[in-house]
């Protein structure tokens, strides 16, 4: 018997109140049928070059079977680069979808001691700040490197060197001007550089310091594996508390409480987490536990560590019941160091490089070729490989689309879409890209055209090959009065015969897309068309 036919009510009321019960039982039904926009994690690397992880080097010295793991049930990209050979401006890429030339009018340095003002200027819409507008909840935990305004006593901002960390007046400093929460994040804890190479060493949580630097770090504190891994390690001011050992669990702790508060206050909404680690860069510091797990020496256990803290965030989402809606995904911030190069070659066959030539600071492939991978189970098929080119600066307008974020022209003017290659729907003939922007240490640039690159300058753009120890990886330069390189990566991927004169349409052609890209502030195309998560689910479920 109809609930209503117990009340008195006029047949026409009972007909309409039924009706619109029916109404609110089919919208609460699409409601709860609605596909549910993904947690996001990306677990971003330092100096991780494109041979340090065993699914893209099948001669590596050591094994990473976590990372093999997420790549085996995602897609593995083997034509993916950093924006800059360097730290700073390759997260400046990441954080803007743009090339530090956007912000600068140039290159950009590595920030040391108290240096700044943060590259990602007030106006400048931000990954975090995209992603909020979407109802995510976001947090950056580890390495942050953009730069950070400091100020004295006087209020004046101070500038890089580490004698200058003395100088901080942390009343007047903090809460942070331009540090992570004042740039989109809910959550952060980070050091303000290189957690284990550049003093300030402090800690930063909220935008604010824990503990002032105001004791003096000496080398001759840390174990000295192997006699030589400590190089770049600064001695300089530091926090009474900071522990260089265990840098990176430190920071996945930090991820893991993040991710679990969240899904303790706030399962329906969705998290964005960037866990920022040390790892690979100098000084090579795994911690304890982690000492003479592979066969790899201190470096391979280094990169072991990561390995071990990207299986433990795999678990993590799995028993937290969200695995299914969480795109992870893995990037690095540019090729590996140069002395890490050299000894792992020497000590274990092991080429950081991947069979590049260069390494980090370069413009060669070797110094910005670099690992990344997305796993996303639900949406993302299994044991793709794309050799799609793709930069860091690509993540930006990715989940732009993912949750349905119409880009304004303006924002992330060098990040393109490239989510129809991760559902499968485009493959290698059909490029995205037609071209793609990097810049090397000093700033010049690199671009690609399909297999064509052209690099800007003469030589390494960062490097000096000139000296040991890296005079032994030298090539002869066989046109060595061109100011600028060609390549052919399809004939020639080792970047051995310069075609600067001997191709001079195709130079040409390059030298006035460049210009082009340079002049017009941009290298994405405008008007882009986010695909949304609707839609995005359509596709998967139809597979």
């Amino acid at each position: 018997m109809p609930f209503f036919s117990t009340f008195p009510l006029p047949p026409k009321t009972a007909i309409a109140l039924l009706a619109s019960c029916i109404v609110f039982v089919d919208f609460a039904a699409a409601v709860a049928a609605a596909p549910r926009l993904p947690n996001i994690i990306i677990v971003y690397a330092d100096d991780l070059g494109f041979g340090d992880l065993s699914c893209y080097n099948p001669s590596a010295a050591y094994q990473t079977p976590r990372l093999d793991q997420m790549a085996a049930e995602g897609i593995r990209f083997t034509d993916a680069h950093s924006p800059s050979t360097i730290c700073s401006p390759s997260r400046y890429g990441l954080f803007s979808g743009q090339q530090i030339y956007r912000s600068t009018g140039r290159g950009g340095g590595a920030f040391e001691g108290p240096g700044g003002p943060s590259y990602l200027k007030p106006g400048t819409l931000t990954l975090a700040e995209m992603l909020r507008v979407q109802g995510y909840h976001t947090g950056v935990f580890g390495k942050w490197h953009v730069g950070l305004s400091w100020f004295d006593k006087n209020n004046q901002r101070l500038g890089g060197g580490f004698e200058n960390s003395l100088l901080i007046d942390y009343e007047k400093s903090t809460p942070l001007v331009d540090g992570p929460n004042a740039r989109g994040f809910d959550e952060s804890f980070v050091t303000p550089n290189c957690p284990n190479t550049d003093p300030l060493y402090v800690y930063i949580e909220n935008g604010m310091v824990l503990q002032p630097a105001n004791q003096r770090h000496k080398r001759n504190t840390l174990p000295n594996l192997g006699g030589k891994w400590l190089w770049d390690n600064d001695e300089g001011w530091k926090s009474p508390d900071y522990d260089f050992m265990n840098a990176d669990l430190l920071f996945f702790e930090k991820t893991k409480t993040f991710i679990e508060r969240h899904r303790s206050d706030d399962a329906k909404t969705p998290f964005f987490a960037v866990l920022s680690t040390q790892i690979a860069h100098a000084p090579v510091l795994p911690a304890p536990e982690f000492n003479d797990a592979t066969n790899g020496g201190p470096r391979g256990d280094f990169v072991w560590e990561l390995d071990v803290l990207v299986g433990r965030l795999l678990d993590l989402v799995r028993e937290q019941g969200i695995d299914d809606n969480t795109l992870i995904i893995f990037n690095a911030d540019n090729g590996a160091e140069t002395v890490h190069v050299d000894w792992m070659r020497r000590d274990h066959q092991h080429d950081a490089s991947g069979g590049y030539r260069g390494m980090k600071r370069d413009g060669w492939e070797g110094g910005h070729r670099v690992p990344m991978i997305a796993r996303w189970p639900t949406v993302i098929p299994a044991h793709q490989v794309s050799a799609q080119m793709i930069n860091t600066t690509d993540l930006f307008a990715t989940l732009a689309s993912v949750t349905g974020y119409t880009l304004k022209d303006d924002d992330a003017t060098d990040s393109f879409d490239m989510m129809p290659v991760m559902l499968g729907l485009v493959d290698d003939s059909t490029p995205v890209r037609q071209h793609l922007l990097t810049q090397s240490f000093r700033g010049e640039f690199q671009l690609r055209q399909r297999h064509w690159k052209y690099l800007d300058h003469a030589g390494s753009g960062g490097n000096n090959y000139d000296r040991p120890p890296l005079r032994q990886y030298a090539l002869p330069e066989k046109s060595p009065e061109a100011p600028g390189q060609l390549y052919n990566l399809d004939t020639d991927p080792g970047e051995t015969t310069n075609l600067y004169f001997a191709k001079p349409d195709k130079r040409r052609q390059l030298q006035t897309l460049l210009q082009e890209l340079k002049r017009s502030g941009r290298s994405a195309p405008i008007n882009r068309k986010p695909m949304g998560i609707e839609k995005i689910h359509r596709v998967a479920s139809q597979r």
